[in-house]
């Protein structure tokens, strides 16, 4: 499978892809950027917002607007650009990361410690009228969150671990954690994922270079190899959700490829499944 430059950019920390069926766009973020990207591909046309302060994530909300996992909490940004706390939640030398849309709309959310030490971070559960329940209190880099297609399976990534887990879905909690796959030493980490419409999930690596695919055994069966190393989540989008968005990142690199922390697209990638709005 062949990649295409959907944007050219440099961001800094480019994450979070995510298709806004409402708008017909695909958002992304620039974590250290502190920005919020969108890209409509049927017109080309591209918006950035500065946020200020670093963003972990930006997914749609069901009235319109966006939801923000912010570096001190989770705030609401509404249609007309009024912005808004939801919960405010400020932990020195914490800042936000990746963060996810469950099936119930309720926005799962995670965050990280700069100096990414074991334990800093956690996992949260945030319904639409700001209730939060840690569902995780202790995680290093909490990253990839995503559901299996009929809504009983929840897959997680805490990178440093290089594992990806499964557990138990239902209404709102999760139980039986296990271990889905392991990446090898070598092959980088384990930082953003998606589920498709097989159930079969696929793992952005970090340092890695790539985007794998996983079927819901944990068996690797497939591999799309990309010309930059810093690699860091990817997503279902279009009107049919068979191109797969990705994002890259460029900080840490002496000589980034020219590419790095461009979107890039793989057209007919596979087959993704509609996201929910936050319910918020």
């Amino acid at each position: 499978m062949r990649y295409e430059v959907a944007v050219r950019a440099e961001a800094t920390l480019g994450e979070g892809p995510t298709w806004d069926a409402a708008a017909g766009r695909l958002i992304w973020i620039d974590i250290l950027g502190s920005r919020v990207h969108t890209y409509d591909p049927s017109s080309g046309r591209r918006t950035v917002r500065s946020t200020g302060q670093h963003v972990g994530a930006a997914k749609p909300r069901a009235g319109g607007g966006l939801a923000l996992n912010l570096r001190d909490g989770v705030g609401l940004l509404d249609p007309d650009g009024t912005f808004r706390w939801l919960r405010r939640d400020p932990v020195p030398g914490r800042r936000a990361n990746d963060a996810a849309v469950a099936p119930d709309g309720a926005l799962w959310t995670g965050t990280m410690r700069y100096d990414e030490a074991a334990g800093g971070g956690t996992l949260t559960r945030i319904t639409g009228d700001g209730s939060a329940e840690t569902v995780l209190d202790s995680v290093a880099v909490s990253n990839g969150t995503g559901w299996s297609p009929d809504g009983r399976l929840m897959y997680y990534v805490d990178s440093p671990t290089r594992r990806v887990d499964v557990f138990a879905y239902a209404d709102g909690r999760v139980t039986d954690r296990r271990r889905l796959v392991g990446i090898e030493e070598g092959a980088g980490f384990p930082d953003g994922l998606t589920v498709d419409a097989d159930g079969c999930v696929w793992v952005a690596l970090w340092d890695g270079g790539a985007v794998r695919r996983y079927t819901p055994d944990g068996e690797l069966d497939r591999v799309i190899r990309l010309p930059v190393p810093r690699v860091t989540a990817c997503a279902f989008g279009g009107p049919d959700l068979t191109d797969l968005y990705v994002t890259t990142a460029r900080v840490g690199l002496t000589a980034p490829h020219p590419v790095a922390g461009s979107l890039l697209v793989v057209p007919g990638a596979g087959k993704g499944v509609a996201q929910p709005p936050f319910a918020g």
